[in-house]
């Protein structure tokens, strides 16, 4: 009867533990801030490209006259 007491209160500690874990964790980081945190991580060269090719089909300004 003791060996059952002592097990059911590991199993109480444990899923205590892992709600604890579950509800600190992070959820999903948004895309918005995952793309800005690797635009940031760029060199200004590089940033300068990802962000024309970004703004490129939003934003034409090839200069055509289509």
């Amino acid at each position: 009867m003791v060996t059952v007491a002592i097990v059911a209160l590991v199993v109480l500690v444990l899923l205590a533990g892992v709600a604890l874990f579950v509800r600190r964790s992070p959820g999903p980081e948004p895309g918005v801030a995952s793309f800005r945190r690797h635009i940031d991580a760029l060199s200004p060269e590089a940033r300068r490209e990802v962000m024309d090719r970004v703004r490129g089909p939003m934003n034409p300004q090839n200069g055509s006259d289509d």
